[in-house]
């Protein structure tokens, strides 16, 4: 199965080794950054996902008199039709989230701090009707619903996302011109040895067929330096996050078809620029008849 990599003596007679040719070396950089930026897109758009699921159905509940109306509030949201769960938000919790933004010395015991509920709605279930009946009944009663205030943050993560594959595809088109004037390097200085050919009967297939092994191996083994230097750096960097992924979604935002993925990028990568090697090869040689 793997005959078509190892060339036969009489080919390689025809069409000697080349010596340090540089087209590895680019393949594995364009394949590292393609690998790196694809890593990122996937971050991204897994983030998006978790941040989507988890504010689809919830609604908070902002009550400028905690202590007083919270009680009266839980009662009304749990027995309204369409809420699956309510949470009310202490003020110890409370005020230990706003001293990470305001700092421990800048949150007196002395400022009131109002009430937050935390909703759960069950699936179909419209927040503007829930925050039409909690304001009539609870005086000063304000209902936001996450999706809503979060809808800017997932407008971002799209676009993101977006970025990261146009750059991927960028990559991938960079890596098969680079690979396409590697070949057509190769061609011309191969003229004597390819006019012999076509002297004997040689085909242009047959030409063409030289130069794409070369080609193929080339850009297999620089797309395999470049994804597995990626891959270290990427495991670098989730072994030393310190639980900053975890602490944000609650599982990593890389899985295992994640880096199936990923890993499929090198393959894509050699595929591509062997084909567009060979079609410009052909075009070539065909241009010079």
């Amino acid at each position: 199965m793997l005959a078509w990599a190892f060339p036969s003596s009489a080919e390689r007679r025809l069409l000697p080794p080349a010596r340090r040719s540089p087209t590895p070396w680019v393949i594995a950089i364009m394949i590292f950054v393609t690998v790196i930026v694809g890593a990122a897109g996937l971050a991204v758009a897994n983030a998006a996902r978790l941040v989507g699921d988890g504010v689809r159905n919830r609604v908070s509940v902002q009550l400028p008199d905690g202590p007083r109306q919270s009680p009266s509030a839980v009662a009304l949201l749990g027995r309204t039709a369409g809420v699956a769960g309510v949470r009310p938000v202490s003020e110890a919790e409370l005020r230990r989230t706003l001293q990470q933004w305001l700092g421990p010395g800048e949150l007196s015991g002395e400022l009131p701090v109002p009430g937050l509920i935390d909703v759960d709605l069950a699936p179909g279930t419209s927040p503007d009707a829930l925050a039409a009946a909690v304001e009539r009944a609870v005086p000063g009663a304000r209902v936001s619903a996450y999706a809503t205030e979060l809808a800017p943050l997932s407008r971002a993560l799209a676009a993101l996302q977006w970025l990261a594959a146009g750059l991927v595809l960028l990559m991938t088109v960079a890596m098969a011109a680079a690979v396409v004037l590697a070949a057509r390097s190769a061609l011309d200085a191969n003229r004597r040895t390819i006019e012999v050919m076509h002297g004997i009967g040689g085909t242009d297939e047959q030409v063409v067929g030289l130069f794409q092994r070369r080609i193929a191996i080339d850009a297999l083994v620089g797309g395999a330096a470049g994804a597995l230097a990626a891959g270290i750096i990427l495991l670098l960097v989730l072994l030393s996050d310190g639980g900053l992924v975890g602490e944000l979604a609650g599982r990593a935002l890389l899985g295992w078809r994640d880096a199936l993925l990923l890993a499929l990028l090198p393959l894509l990568g050699a595929a591509v620029g062997t084909v567009a090697a060979r079609r410009a090869l052909l075009k070539a040689l065909r241009a010079d008849l």
